[in-house]
């Protein structure tokens, strides 16, 4: 009997369908106000360069919220390709050699569960399995055989359509597809290579797919590195996505990677980072199972092409379950910028980008150089905030300036202020200025957030000016009349998961979490990602730039903390990492292990070399190519 992991030979379906549950018996989707598909929204969002909108579908006993779940099984450890590891294989020569086996991630070695069997499946040139490893059919060697695998599996979307993952070169060669779009060696820039390699796959799947569109599948959009498919019948619709795990790389966004690089590839993982799946196919799918199933159980739903669209999903589930229950903040539209009196200074709230040259004091009994950031700033932030939603109230003059004032704080919304000149006030100065719109030697009319307007009424100890609301001269503002924490229990799903990644040593998982509530936030600015009807709701840039303001307004309060307890001022910050000259013995992080604290991103000793580029620095640049230079790789900011 073969073990999980292991193929058989044939192309042979099982009697029935490969589902224990009858709910997944039926791969249709009911075509009512809950759970209906409009094609069109998928194919304008694969037109925006982005993978389709979840669609709200019925959801079977075993779609539940995992989080929620009291017990989730746990399948034994799936069996290792044996040709990959069995030594008594190994012949004298390598027996003898220096080399020393390699031990996979700790990742690699966890346990692959059941929570994705149902709604996904993964094809490797040996045979299909469940993402649990249960062994299905052979190899599917034709476009034909991929139609009767899919109609025969009968898979159950989850939170996003149901899938079929593509793992290995080899795979994509018994489907006819295959390109060669040249080497990376050949071309100056990898985008080039990339727009090659997407168009040169688009024409191999037009031209080779007839057979499933013979069969009554659709199209949603042009084929690419996933080609979603729907199939409607009578009233109801099924859709599933095969994603081509050898060509995701031809779809590069800033979820995936930019200029001559690739980042993290959504749940596959990041090639640079050392997270992407094991070269050889059938480990590469056991850990593509792995970490489907762990989606499944702790995002509750599958992963998106993307990481920004996985975070979308997770939102779209639960508001979905908020609808049902009719408990819950549930936002259906679009939380586009209000015109406003002359265009924002760039974005509303920016981020922080400062850098100083540091004094004699600063390098006073210093060597070592750390850097500190907030731990999952922008999650932390997303989860304690009150978002606005609705039609917005525009107000002007006093009615604008009383609209402020109240019980619980002023209200969500944007406030057109008057910073005061930095050198007018007694601030910090070895501190950037409180706000990024702020200048030294003449004030400034601009439009804030609500975070932003309480943070500069904070006291200067706490990071703020002490202003008082009179002070900021308030003559206009963008009101909404509804609040909430909308995003709480959203955070709460990715809170857990990632202490579930962080407790079991899943880098994998942990680094795909960061990128999906980054992504999906980074996102929120832009209405060009959510152009389909179902979900304009996602566009939410006040939302982004409220999260961008409460981290940078809780960094600045830390770094007024450190300087009271410690004496020492930051010499750079971007986004939520400062950086420090520090003694030997001097520990300036939290404590806490809370998210939105203060831990250690870097620490390096400082050769007698550096600390003299430090003391001889002129300018900030110099400053600069010197942390480069003590860090010895490129800082990233949150997003």
């Amino acid at each position: 009997m073969s073990g999980p992991w292991e193929q058989i030979p044939l192309f042979a379906l099982p009697e029935g369908t490969l589902t224990a549950s009858p709910d997944f018996t039926d791969d249709v989707l009911p075509d009512d106000d809950a759970a209906s598909v409009d094609a069109g929204v998928f194919v304008a969002a694969d037109q925006a360069g982005s993978e389709p909108a979840v669609a709200a579908h019925r959801e079977s006993s075993e779609q539940r919220d995992a989080a929620e779940a009291d017990d989730a099984p746990t399948p034994p450890s799936p069996e290792v390709d044996g040709a990959a590891v069995d030594g008594d294989e190994v012949d004298d020569d390598a027996a003898g050699s220096d080399e020393v086996a390699v031990d996979p991630p700790v990742w690699e070695t966890l346990p692959a569960g059941e929570e994705a069997d149902g709604h996904a499946l993964i094809v490797t040139a040996a045979g299909t399995y469940t993402p649990s490893g249960r062994e299905l059919t052979g190899p599917v060697d034709s476009v034909e055989k991929l139609d009767k695998l899919i109609r025969w599996a009968a898979l159950t979307p989850l939170g996003a359509p149901a899938q079929i993952w593509i793992v290995g070169q080899g795979a994509c060669e018994l489907l006819g597809w295959i390109i060669d779009p040249g080497s990376e060696d050949d071309v100056d820039d990898m985008e080039a290579l990339r727009n090659r390699a997407a168009q040169e796959l688009t024409a191999v799947l037009h031209a080779t797919l007839t057979p499933l569109l013979n069969a009554g599948w659709e199209l949603r959009g042009d084929p690419g590195h996933v080609v979603h498919l729907s199939r409607s019948i009578g009233n109801f619709t099924s859709m599933v996505d095969v994603v081509i795990e050898p060509y995701v790389w031809t779809y590069w966004n800033k979820d995936f990677g930019w200029h001559n690089r690739v980042g993290d590839m959504g749940i596959l993982g990041s090639p640079t980072a050392g997270t992407y799946l094991p070269d050889d196919d059938l480990p590469a799918a056991r850990e593509l199972g792995r970490r489907l199933a762990w989606c499944a159980q702790h995002l509750g739903v599958l992963p998106g092409p993307t990481p920004a669209r996985t975070g979308a999903a997770i939102v779209d589930k639960i508001k979905r379950e908020r609808t049902r229950s009719g408990k819950g903040i549930v936002v259906t539209t679009p939380g586009s910028v209000p015109p406003l009196d002359g265009p924002p200074r760039g974005d509303l709230e920016p981020a922080v980008g400062w850098t100083r040259v540091p004094d004699a004091q600063d390098l006073d009994g210093t060597g070592r150089l750390v850097s500190i950031d907030q731990r999952a700033a922008y999650l932390a932030s997303a989860g304690m905030l009150e978002f606005g939603y609705g039609q917005p109230t525009h107000l002007t003059g006093n009615a604008a300036a009383a609209a402020a004032v109240g019980e619980k704080g002023a209200p969500f919304g944007l406030w057109r202020i008057t910073l005061p000149a930095g050198q007018a006030l007694s601030l910090p100065e070895k501190l950037p200025l409180p706000h990024p719109h702020m200048l030294a030697d003449q004030p400034v009319q601009t439009w804030v957030t609500t975070v932003s307007l309480d943070g500069l009424c904070s006291p200067v100890a706490d990071g703020g000016i002490g202003a008082e609301l009179d002070d900021l001269d308030i003559t206009e503002a963008w009101v909404y009349p509804q609040q909430g924490r909308a995003l709480d229990k959203w955070a709460k799903i990715l809170r857990e998961a990632r202490k579930a990644a962080v407790d079991t040593d899943d880098e994998a998982t942990k680094r795909f979490l960061s990128t999906c509530y980054k992504g999906y936030i980074g996102r929120m600015v832009n209405p060009d990602m959510w152009t389909a009807t179902r979900m304009q709701h996602h566009h939410q840039p006040l939302w982004r730039a409220s999260i961008i303001a409460h981290c940078r307004w809780r960094g600045r309060r830390v770094a007024m903390r450190i300087a009271r307890e410690h004496g020492r001022w930051p010499v750079r910050t971007v986004t939520d990492s400062w950086v420090y000259l520090l003694a030997d013995s001097e520990d300036i992080a939290d404590a806490s292990e809370a998210l939105g604290k203060m831990s250690v991103e870097k620490d390096v000793v400082l050769t007698d070399t550096l600390l003299s580029a430090f003391a001889s620095a002129e300018d900030v640049h110099d400053v600069n190519l010197a942390i480069k230079a003590a860090f010895a790789d490129d800082e990233e900011g949150d997003l």
